[in-house]
C-alpha cells in the first residue's frame, strides 16, 4: 500500500469509527431491546475440528439448562468453519458433511433464551491461504514466513494485513447473516509479534517514516512507534469489523479478545469477555479480581464477563484436563466478588473427565438463586489504588527498577491481607469527578506520570483526599524522562537527591515509638515488640523540605559475613524513611523504600502490617467494613438497586501463592459493616449459605457473625 493509500484508508476507517463512537456514547439503543446487561452466567464451547458428529449437542443444551446459563460463546469460523460456509479459503471441518452443528447449536440455546455470541479465530491458516494468499502470512524478522509455533501444518496470519481487513469481513457477514448474534468475539486477533510483511513494513514505513524495528525492546523509541501504530491499526480493525456487524444487525457489537490499551477498551466497548482463565505458576488467586478491578476501572459499570477454564492453563497446556472443584470454586468466587459475570470455557464437545460439571453447576444455580445481589450498581470501596499503562511502557532500564510489577502485586497483597475494600484507578483517568468517591489513592512506584496527572492528584488532594506513594512515584515524565525532581515533590514535601541506594544488604528500619503521639502508635501498630525491622532492597535518596515526624528511620547496611564482623557500624540515624504529611484536610504518605515490592519479594509480615497501617492512618476514617478472626479474606463492597453487598472471599489455603487449591478450609468471622447515612436495614441474608443470620446495629454500623465461610459467601442487606 502506498502512502497516500494509507492515509486515505486510515482516514475512512477513522470516520467510521467516529461514528461508532457517536452510536455508543449519544445514547445509541438497540433496535431489538437492550440486551447487553441482560446475561449474568454465560457459556462457552470452544469446539476442535472433529467435533461434528462426535459430540452430543443436546448433551450441552441440557447441561446449559441445568444451570441457568443464559449468555452462549460458541466457536463459528476463522481457522475452522463450523457451518456450511460459502467463502473461498474459508476451511470447512472435514467432519462438517451436510450438516449445520453450529446452527444445531444456536437454535437450541435460543429456545433456552440464552443470547449468542459467536466466536472467531483468524490467527491462522491452512496451506490454501497460503498458496493463494502468501502475503496474508505473517514474516520473521529473517525473512522467513511464520509456520504455527503449536501445529506446523498452519500457518500463522499477520493480524495488521489483509487477511484481518479484508478476508475476515467476509466471513463477520456470513455468520450474522446466518445467525444473527448478538456479537462476534474474536480470538488472537492480535498478535503482539512484529511482523515483517510486506503490508506491515510498507504500512509502518507510512506512518513513521522509519524502518520496522528489528527485535522488540521495549524502551526503543523505534519500537515504541511500532507499539503505538499497532494500537492505532488493531483500532481501526476494531472499527472496521463492529461497523460491518453492526450493520447486519444494529444491536450487536465486536467483543476483541483483549486490547493493548484498557482506557479505548473502556471507551469503545459496551461489553468485555476477560479472558482471565486459571492460575499458572506462581500466582495468587486474587490476581483473577486484579485483572477485574483494573478492566472496571475504563469499562465502569458496563457488563465484565469473566471466562474461566475448568481445564489447567499451565505453560503446556493441558486442554483436555480438569482442575479441582476447590481451585475452580476460588478463582470464579474472586472474579465474581470483584463485578465479573462468570463464562466456563470448555475446550472440545467431548468429555474426558466430567469432574467439574457439578462444582460449575453449584456456583451457576447459587447465583441464578441470588441474580438480583449480583447486578451491582456501584462499588463502595473508599481506596483507589493507581495502576499506570504508560510507566509499564516507559519505566525501566535501570537495575533498581527491574521487575516494577511486583510494586503493584505487593501493594495489592498487603490490602487483601489488610482486609481492605479497594478498587483500581488508572492513571490516565484522574479528574476530580471521577476520584469523587475515593477518600484514599495508592501510588505504587506510578513513576512516569505527567505534569497535567500531576496537578490533577495535587487537585485531588486540595479537595481534601488522602495520598499514599512509594519509591520513585512521579519522577519521570510520560514518556519515561527523568525529572529534575518528583513531579508531586510539593505533596511529598521532599525533593530527589540525585541517586538511588541499593541493594541494601543487611540494613533495618529503626522504630520509634512514642507513647505520647497517637500517630505514630498507628504507624508501628502490630510492631512495637521490635526496635527494628528489615529495610527494602532500594530506596531513594532524599532531602525534606519541610519538618516531618521521625517514626521510622534508617539503620544504614553493615557486613553481613564473616560472622565476627555483622555487627551495625552506625547504630542509628536520623533519615527518615517514611515522609506523613497533612495537607488540609487530606494526608501524605511517601516511601523512599520499595516497601511494596519488598514485600511482594519477601513476604516479610513486618512489612505488610507496615503497609497496612500507612494505608489506614493516610485513610483517616472508619472502614466501611471491619473484619475479626483468623484467616486471608478478600472484601469487597458493593451497591444495588434496593440492596447491598459484602463479598467475603476466603483465600486462606496453604495452596494461597501457587495453586491449586486441593481444599477449602472454613473460617469463621465477624464482620461490622458501616451503613450508608439514612439507611434502613430491612433484612440480612448469608447468601451462599442461605441463612438468615442475628445481627446488631449500633452507632449508624450493623454487626454479625459470619461461620464457616469456605470459598465465597456474601452478606446482602436489603436496604428500605
Amino acid at each position: 500500500m502506498e502512502r497516500r493509500e494509507f492515509i486515505k484508508t486510515t482516514s475512512l476507517l477513522s470516520g467510521a469509527y467516529a461514528l461508532i463512537g457517536q452510536a455508543s456514547f449519544a445514547g445509541f439503543a438497540p433496535t431489538d431491546g437492550y440486551w447487553l446487561d441482560g446475561p449474568m452466567r454465560w457459556v462457552q464451547l470452544a469446539f476442535v475440528e472433529r467435533d461434528p458428529g462426535h459430540y452430543d449437542p443436546d448433551f450441552w443444551l441440557s447441561y446449559f439448562k441445568r444451570i441457568h446459563a443464559d449468555g452462549a460463546l460458541l466457536s463459528a469460523g476463522g481457522v475452522v468453519a463450523f457451518y456450511p460456509t460459502k467463502i473461498p479459503l474459508h476451511h470447512r471441518s472435514d467432519y462438517l458433511g451436510d450438516t449445520d452443528p453450529l446452527g444445531y447449536l444456536v437454535a437450541g440455546c435460543k429456545k433456552l433464551g440464552m443470547k449468542i455470541m459467536l466466536r472467531t479465530d483468524p490467527h491462522a491458516a491452512r496451506q490454501a491461504v497460503y498458496d493463494a494468499h502468501p502475503d496474508w502470512i505473517a514474516v520473521n524478522a529473517d525473512g522467513a514466513k511464520r509456520r504455527h509455533w503449536a501445529n506446523p501444518d498452519l500457518w500463522v496470519t499477520c493480524s495488521l494485513g489483509p487477511y484481518n481487513f479484508e478476508f475476515m469481513p467476509q466471513v463477520n457477514a456470513e455468520i450474522m447473516q446466518r445467525y444473527q448474534p448478538e456479537g462476534i468475539f474474536s480470538n488472537r486477533w492480535a498478535s503482539p509479534d512484529i511482523c515483517y510483511c510486506e503490508h506491515c513494513t510498507r504500512n509502518f514505513t507510512a506512518y513513521s517514516g522509519q524502518p520496522l524495528p528489528r527485535k522488540a525492546e521495549r524502551l526503543d523509541p523505534t519500537y515504541r512507534k511500532w507499539s503505538e501504530w499497532r494500537v492505532t491499526r488493531l483500532r481501526e480493525l476494531w472499527a472496521l469489523w463492529d461497523a460491518g456487524i453492526r450493520n447486519e444487525r444494529p444491536a450487536s457489537r465486536f467483543i476483541p479478545n483483549g486490547f493493548p490499551d484498557k482506557v479505548l477498551t473502556g471507551k469503545e466497548a459496551d461489553l468485555f469477555f476477560a479472558d482471565q482463565q486459571a492460575r499458572r505458576g506462581l500466582m495468587a488467586p486474587w490476581s483473577n479480581g486484579k485483572g477485574a478491578k483494573e478492566l472496571r476501572s475504563t469499562l465502569g459499570q458496563k457488563p465484565l464477563i469473566g471466562i474461566f477454564s475448568v481445564g489447567i492453563e499451565e505453560e503446556l497446556r493441558w486442554k483436555d484436563s480438569v482442575q479441582s472443584d476447590a481451585e475452580i470454586r476460588i478463582w470464579v468466587a474472586e472474579g465474581t466478588a470483584n463485578g465479573m459475570r462468570p463464562c466456563f470455557v470448555k475446550f472440545g464437545g467431548d468429555i474426558y473427565d466430567k469432574r467439574w460439571m457439578n462444582a460449575v453447576a453449584r456456583l451457576y444455580e447459587g447465583y441464578y438463586k441470588n441474580e438480583k445481589y449480583l447486578r451491582n450498581t456501584a462499588s463502595m470501596a473508599r481506596v483507589g489504588v493507581v495502576y499506570s499503562e504508560q510507566t509499564n511502557r516507559n519505566y525501566g532500564g535501570q537495575p533498581w527498577q527491574q521487575k516494577s510489577g511486583d510494586h503493584l502485586d505487593g501493594m495489592y497483597h498487603a490490602l487483601v491481607e489488610s482486609r481492605v475494600p479497594f478498587d483500581m484507578v488508572n492513571d490516565r483517568l484522574l479528574t476530580l469527578d471521577e476520584l469523587k468517591r475515593f477518600k484514599l489513592l495508592i501510588l505504587p512506584n506510578i513513576a512516569a506520570l505527567s505534569d497535567a496527572q500531576c496537578a490533577q492528584l495535587l487537585a485531588f488532594v486540595n479537595a481534601g483526599g488522602s495520598l499514599v506513594a512509594t519509591f520513585e512515584t512521579s519522577l519521570y515524565d510520560q514518556d519515561g524522562k527523568q525529572r529534575p525532581d518528583f513531579g508531586l515533590a510539593s505533596l511529598f514535601g521532599v525533593s530527589y537527591n540525585q541517586k538511588v541506594e541499593g541493594p541494601m544488604r543487611n540494613s533495618y528500619l529503626q522504630l520509634r515509638p512514642d507513647a505520647k503521639n497517637s500517630q505514630t502508635q498507628l504507624i508501628l501498630s502490630g510492631l512495637d515488640d521490635t526496635p527494628r525491622i528489615i529495610n527494602t532492597a532500594y530506596q531513594v535518596d532524599v532531602k525534606p523540605t519541610t519538618a516531618f515526624p521521625s517514626p521510622i528511620t534508617l539503620i544504614p547496611s553493615y557486613p553481613d559475613l564473616p560472622m565476627e564482623d555483622v555487627y551495625p557500624r552506625v547504630a542509628e540515624t536520623d533519615t527518615r524513611e517514611l515522609y506523613l504529611r497533612q495537607v488540609g484536610k487530606g494526608r501524605v504518605a511517601y516511601i523512599p523504600g520499595d516497601l511494596d515490592r519488598s514485600f511482594w519479594q519477601l513476604m516479610s509480615t513486618d512489612h505488610g502490617k507496615l503497609l497496612g497501617n500507612i494505608v489506614r492512618w493516610a485513610l483517616d476514617e472508619e472502614p466501611i467494613v471491619a473484619i475479626e478472626g483468623p484467616g486471608v479474606i478478600d472484601v469487597n463492597v458493593w451497591r444495588q438497586a434496593k440492596s447491598m453487598t459484602v463479598h467475603l472471599v476466603n483465600l486462606t489455603n496453604p495452596m494461597m501463592m501457587k495453586g491449586p487449591f486441593r481444599e477449602m478450609i472454613p473460617i469463621d468471622t465477624q464482620v461490622t459493616i458501616k451503613l450508608p447515612a439514612g439507611a434502613n436495614v430491612a433484612s440480612v441474608k448469608l447468601l451462599m449459605r442461605e441463612q438468615t443470620p442475628k445481627f446488631e446495629i449500633k452507632n449508624g454500623a450493623l454487626t454479625l457473625a459470619v461461620p464457616q465461610i469456605l470459598d465465597h459467601e456474601i452478606v446482602a442487606l436489603d436496604l428500605g
